[in-house]
């Protein structure tokens, strides 16, 4: 598992109210007023911005404030008005992530890989091997909660503290120790194979036209087992031992029904021995569920609902500086990495809908120059009965558009030092 929720903080703050207001002072905006209302279209729309008249905000525009009070102004309407207003943008982001959540359960349904149904255990990156685990390890328990759900697991071993998970290994019940500084080594962490994932083995599907290992007898339904004398029996077991092979002579060992058999051939100019694999939903039972329209809305906020709880847990981590978790946000580039080189709808929309999680969550923290410093200032007024000074606000704007920027320049600094790393 890669934090790959804790490096859209940066997307967030191209996406909040201050850094978009920076922007519109270097590009021009397209501008159309129809009524009282001016509407406007940046040349980098990477967000929305509203500026209300009467309101003390992030442009520190403060001629209207110059002028007499106007009833239709936002400074004229009582505290309790003003905060229904400044939510407003917070509710409409989790409305949205409910709205796409529900269309992608309606429309595609939900499949998931139940732990009981992973016959084959996990298999393991090696930062995953030097907590302890093995690959072909069955999950029991995590701190002695069983999850139903795969998918749940990763989250669930490296967000939840110093915990216990219980595995089966050879029939044998064993327990492995998550040490509590596991952020930290996990960012720290060299290898990108991610944590853990479903093991499955390696059954030859078809061949290339010119595979080596067809001619040299492998056929369909062979099951890999062994590689120039070392027992692998995983798929990724063989694209970890393959990459450093060059047109080698190897000795495939396979298990076809009940013989072993073994092959020696040399690898192709790509140092590929030409087998596909089966893939592991044919190997793996997996369990799909399907939503009528109506009943995917609470389906789909209750998805809305653990993606905020997920993201809640991981930004905790950022404001501890001794899990060194604030090394694993990102800029530019950490965002760009997170979309697929071809193009699919499915992983779009969950983007997206996760993407407006996270901006509901930020925009409603409360620091000044996003919604939530508002909302601070508004509920402040509706407990004491007093207004803040104008000149208060001002200041708390410009301390939080520094916060904001601070942020800013470390989420793509992370991204430029893991360049030369």
């Amino acid at each position: 598992m890669n934090l790959v929720t804790l490096s859209q903080l940066n997307y967030l703050k191209l996406k909040s109210k201050s850094f978009i207001y920076f922007l519109t002072l270097i590009f021009q905006y397209l501008k159309k007023k129809i009524g009282s209302t001016e509407y406007g279209i940046g040349w980098i729309p990477l967000g929305g911005y509203v500026k209300i008249a009467g309101m003390i905000d992030e442009s520190m525009d403060k001629k209207q404030l110059e002028k007499p009070i106007q009833p239709w102004e936002f400074r004229s309407k009582p505290a309790w008005q003003r905060l229904i207003i400044m939510i407003g943008g917070v509710t409409v982001n989790v409305i949205v992530a409910i709205i796409i959540y529900s269309m992608i359960l309606f429309y595609w349904g939900q499949q998931y890989l139940e732990v009981k149904n992973m016959k084959y255990g996990i298999e393991c990156s090696q930062f995953a091997k030097d907590l302890g685990f093995k690959n072909g390890d069955k999950i029991i328990s995590v701190d002695g909660k069983y999850y139903d759900n795969f998918s749940d697991l990763p989250e669930a071993i490296l967000l939840s503290g110093e915990i216990q998970v219980k595995v089966e290994r050879n029939d044998k019940e064993k327990f492995i120790v998550i040490p509590d500084n596991i952020i930290e080594k996990l960012i720290n962490n060299k290898d990108e194979s991610g944590f853990i994932s479903p093991a499955w083995p390696y059954i030859a599907s078809k061949f290339d036209e010119d595979s080596p290992a067809f001619d040299a007898g492998v056929r369909v339904g062979d099951q890999l087992i062994g590689l120039n004398g070392k027992n692998l029996y995983y798929f990724t077991e063989y694209l970890n031992e393959l990459k450093d092979l060059r047109s080698d002579e190897i000795s495939l060992m396979v298990l076809r029904e009940k013989d072993t058999l073994n092959f020696n051939f040399q690898l192709n100019s790509n140092s590929k021995m030409g087998i596909y694999y089966t893939s592991p939903s044919e190997l793996l039972k997996y369990s799909k569920k399907t939503y009528t329209f109506l009943g995917s809305f609470p389906a789909g906020a209750k998805m809305a609902s653990n993606r905020l709880n997920s993201y809640m847990k991981q930004f905790k981590l950022i404001l501890n500086p001794n899990t060194g978790a604030w090394k694993g946000l990102g800029g530019f580039i950490t965002m760009g990495k997170q979309f697929k080189s071809e193009w699919d709808w499915y992983h779009f929309w969950n983007f997206t809908a996760f993407l407006s999680i996270i901006l509901a969550f930020m925009n409603i923290l409360p620091i000044p120059a996003l919604d939530g410093g508002h909302v601070m200032f508004l509920l402040g007024e509706i407990i004491t009965g007093k207004k803040p000074s104008d000149k208060l606000l001002e200041r708390a704007q410009v301390f939080g558009f520094l916060i904001l920027m601070f942020l800013l320049v470390i989420a793509n600094g992370n991204d430029i030092i893991r360049l030369f790393n």
